[in-house]
């Protein structure tokens, strides 16, 4: 196993520019230290302090964003500050008839603000690029015959985009405040006056690589008139390969810089084709990369312990966080994450994105019920309800489940909790919604969630809420100050910005342990085994996007960076990870996305073409081991408990339908029976087929009540047909509770239900033409014992019996289907197959209620039959043996054999309830 890894202390490259500085006798305490980012600061410090032999002040080190700004003199606006003022400026500049409200805004006014900051960050002439991208635009619409007032608002917004970016950062500025790419803009300018008040300071540039073109000229300009350095991380192997993108613009900064002309690069290093473990691992999806980088991690814990101190995790697609943390064994005690966790993605998040779409999609006769439901069974809402150990979300969503409520209402909510009235006020109070009444409301929730984590003393919890709390006093702040914010779907909109651009950091130590970070984060940082995952098509490099309104030749025309310079970049943070590297590990997805592609990265195929490094590259495709599903047929065996349960059953009674789970699977009978485990309770969007049948019945029970104890006649029969709709409507609100009737599916089942009823009175006005029909019983509940061989215990037989009539003198018991019979499933042809075959468990049933009637009160012959409405053109399906119809008393031995066959086997101990594969 060691010899899978290669382990050596190597010189990081920030170790050599400290150690090169330290040789030249530099004062430390006197030099300014610009890197591309912070996390490399943190290195960089450590580093000196661990090469001095003395206590020093600290150097200044600044962020290459933090050191503009410092020369600019201004503050960098937020995004979303950004996003107000430009809207500000839009409405103040804009000669358009109609303007769009600030939720059309926000989906094009970022690319707006990501443009103009791209415009600055270049010194591109403001001027000259707009008029340009207007001629554009006028020269598209210029063949229309008669542009519509639309075309001609269109072309006025681009003719106005000079006007909009003069009044946007006009505005930020009287605030002291201005884009990223201004404050660029304006460091450009004030270069001279910084380099002369800092004429007794050394400046030391460490690790860049692209710059924009403000950052060149401000580098340029320091390295000539002041006594300064620059340190590039770059290989010599990428650096003499001409076509290499890794040093395209090394190579551009070496020829155009007149600084070079007498200087010679520095921190050229020749490390990347030393001898090197590199894999390409392939695997199918996220989850499976998260799986095998944390067993990997795992195999490098059991065999070199000490190389998890210089190993990094690089995601390549920074969604992966969170199944990469949890797919980390636990044996692996130091992990640091420089990414923070993003806050949109944390339990709170999902709840108000709830709330937001709960009120999003309220319509005017309620709530529709699912989206209740999602917010009511969110773990935090649960807690907010909670009182006293009582789950009130949970009954509230009983309530709403088991009277059916589709659309769901506020007076209902309150009468489903009324001892809560003053939490659901705050969730459900129905006044008219405000953004400032929503805001209100959410900051209510996080007041009253606050309480029961700090009781409980939940404390990421109360992070969560105390971040959310601050990001919803900014959104008041906001819509206070803007009036424009005025519905809730704009609101949202601001939510969903606040969010995606906010991150919960972290507490760890960043200079020890396994390393977890996002490609960006990884510049100037060498170690020893690096693991970098999602190297797809799209990820890395994220190739062509067209988030941008300045077309791809323009931008060319105007120096702006396109795709090609971006994947450049790319290019060059994936190979200087790989430098130092001893033990490489690329892991990327098999199955790339039908639509979107995502195939394997283009620099894996860069790696596999290179010759220089065939031999230290091994590929390798991993996949879910798939086994053959050989799953074991599920099994109880009958303890002594479990025979037991089953006396309390049998003493209960078996019903038909229970005997004919067990025939069907006895492991549905163990579970439905024994365990009592019922289908959930769920809402009835449509009517499901039990309570259709339910409905059936009762309506039929309702009508043919009076008839009990008499014949059935043509008048009495034919008064009923007036009666049906009203007693129908009666029991769907008796069964179906709430549940509308008066549209969908369910207008289509209630009128079926009429249909059934109707055809079947009428099917009963044809019979008494040829047969005296009488009433003798309707929904008659019967509970009889029966002695069974070799059972001492009270063994019971129960059920309702839908209708028991005579015809022609005959005794007849009738079972109404709303589902389909044929006559097939109620003939029989060989005993047994009562007992094994569930496809005659309508016969069984029928049997089974005329041994029912028999205990009650003895008979000589009796006939059974089941009334199916699906099938109500073949009238009553008797059951028949030997093509008799008849049920006599050696009917009912033959039966009464078999189910004591079928009990003894229930009860037997040495035979277990083993799933049968239905």
């Amino acid at each position: 196993m060691r010899s899978f890894f290669y382990f050596y202390m190597m010189q990081s490259f920030i170790e050599e520019v400290v150690q090169e500085l330290t040789e030249n006798g530099i004062d430390f305490t006197e030099t300014i230290f610009i890197l591309p980012s912070k996390r490399a600061g943190t290195f960089l410090k450590n580093t000196i302090s661990k090469n001095l032999q003395k206590t020093i002040f600290a150097p200044e080190i600044y962020s290459i964003e933090s050191f503009i700004e410092l020369i600019s003199e201004l503050n960098y606006a937020s995004s979303t500050e950004q996003l107000f003022t430009l809207y500000k400026s839009y409405l103040a500049t804009s000669t358009e008839k109609d303007k769009d409200s600030f939720l059309s805004f926000s989906k094009w006014g970022q690319t707006v603000l990501q443009d103009f900051n791209e415009i600055d960050r270049y010194l591109v002439d403001t001027k000259a690029i707009f008029s340009h991208l207007s001629a554009i635009q006028e020269l598209n619409t210029y063949f229309q015959e008669e542009p519509t007032q639309m075309i001609a608002d269109y072309v006025k917004f681009w003719n106005n985009l000079e006007a909009l970016y003069t009044n946007f950062n006009q505005t930020l500025l009287e605030k002291n405040l201005a884009s990223q790419g201004y404050a660029y803009r304006t460091a450009n300018t004030l270069i001279d006056d910084y380099i002369h008040k800092t004429l007794d300071k050394k400046f030391v540039f460490i690790g860049f690589n692209a710059l924009n073109k403000a950052e060149e000229n401000i580098i340029q300009q320091i390295l000539e008139k002041s006594n300064a350095h620059i340190y590039w991380d770059i290989d010599t192997y990428f650096l003499n390969d001409t076509l290499h993108d890794a040093s395209l613009f090394i190579r551009q900064h070496k020829k155009n810089w007149n600084y070079f002309k007498e200087h010679s690069l520095k921190g050229i290093s020749e490390n990347f084709d030393s001898k090197k473990n590199i894999q390409l691992i392939g695997v199918p999806k996220n989850v499976s990369q998260a799986k095998y980088v944390g067993n990997l991690l795992e195999k490098i814990h059991d065999s070199q312990p000490a190389l998890l101190k210089q190993t990094a995790i690089v995601l390549g697609d920074e969604n992966l966080l969170n199944p990469i943390l949890n797919a980390i064994p636990e044996k692996i005690e130091r992990i640091n994450i420089t990414m923070g966790y993003p806050i949109h993605k944390t339990p709170l998040a999902v709840l108000f994105n709830l709330y937001f779409e709960l009120w999003l999609t309220k319509e005017s006769n309620g709530w529709f019920y699912q989206h209740l439901l999602n917010l009511l069974a969110h773990p935090y809402i649960q807690i907010y309800l909670q009182t006293d150990k009582t789950n009130n979300a949970s009954a509230i969503a009983n309530k709403i489940k088991t009277r059916n409520w589709i659309f769901v209402k506020t007076k209902q909510l309150a009468q489903a909790a009324p001892e809560l009235k003053e939490l659901t006020t705050i969730l459900f109070n129905d006044t008219a919604l405000t953004p400032k009444n929503f805001i209100r409301r959410s900051l209510a929730i996080i007041a009253v969630l606050k309480q029961k984590f700090q009781d409980s003393g939940s404390h990421l919890e109360l992070e969560y809420l105390y971040r959310f709390h601050t990001l919803f006093n900014q959104l008041e702040l906001m819509v206070n100050e803007h009036s424009f914010i005025t519905d809730i779907k704009s609101l949202q909109s601001l939510y969903k910005e606040l969010i995606g651009t906010e991150t919960l950091d972290f507490q760890g130590e960043p200079l020890q342990g396994t390393q977890i970070m996002g490609m960006l984060e990884s510049r100037n940082l060498d170690f020893e085994t690096v693991i970098i995952t999602s190297v797809n098509e799209g990820i890395l490099p994220s190739g062509k996007s067209n988030n941008s309104f300045i077309p791809f030749d323009l931008k060319k025309i105007y120096g702006l960076p396109t795709y090609k310079e971006k994947d450049a970049v790319y290019t060059y943070h994936f190979y200087r990870l790989l430098q130092r590297a001893k033990n490489v590990y690329i892991v990327y997805n098999t199955e790339p996305h039908v639509l979107e592609g995502n195939e394997k990265s283009r620099l894996i195929k860069q790696l596999l073409t290179d010759d220089n490094l065939s031999e230290n590259i091994k590929e390798i495709t991993g996949s879910a081991a798939v086994v053959s599903a050989n799953i074991p047929l599920e099994r109880i065996e009958k303890s002594a408990d479990l025979i037991e349960q089953l006396k309390v059953l049998s003493e209960k009674g078996f019903s038909p339908t229970s005997l004919s789970n067990y025939v069907r699977n006895p492991i549905d009978f163990y579970k439905k029976s024994i365990l009592r485990i019922n289908d959930i309770n769920e809402v009835e969007e449509s009517l499901a087929a039990n309570t259709f049948g339910t409905i059936v019945h009762d309506t039929l029970e309702d009508l043919y009540q009076p008839f009990v104890g008499a014949y059935l006649v043509k008048e009495s029969l034919e008064n009923l047909l007036p009666k049906i709709e009203g007693t129908v409507q009666h029991n769907f609100a008796k069964t179906y509770a709430d549940g509308d009737i008066t549209r969908g599916k369910n207008l289509i089942a209630y009128t079926v239900i009429l249909r059934y009823i109707e055809n079947f009175i009428k099917l009963e006005l044809k019979e008494i033409q040829q047969h005296k029909i009488k009433i003798i019983s309707l929904e008659q509940m019967l509970n009889v014992e029966l002695e069974i061989p070799g059972i001492s215990h009270k063994i019971r037989l129960r059920g309702k019996l839908d209708r028991v009539d005579e015809i022609d003198g005959a005794t007849r018991i009738i079972d109404y289907k709303t589902g389909k019979v044929e006559s097939r499933n109620v003939k029989i042809t060989a005993w047994n197959d009562l007992i094994e075959n569930y496809d005659k468990s309508k016969a069984f049933q029928l049997l089974c209620y005329a041994i029912m009637i028999d205990k009650v009160k003895p008979i000589e012959t009796i006939k059974a039959g089941i009334i199916s409405f699906k099938n109500l053109n073949s009238g009553t399906l008797y059951f028949s043996e030997k093509r008799t119809e008849e049920i006599n008393k050696s009917t009912l031995l033959e039966f009464k054999n078999v189910l004591d066959t079928l009990i003894q086997e229930i009860f037997n101990p040495d035979i277990p309830f083993i799933e049968k594969e239905v």
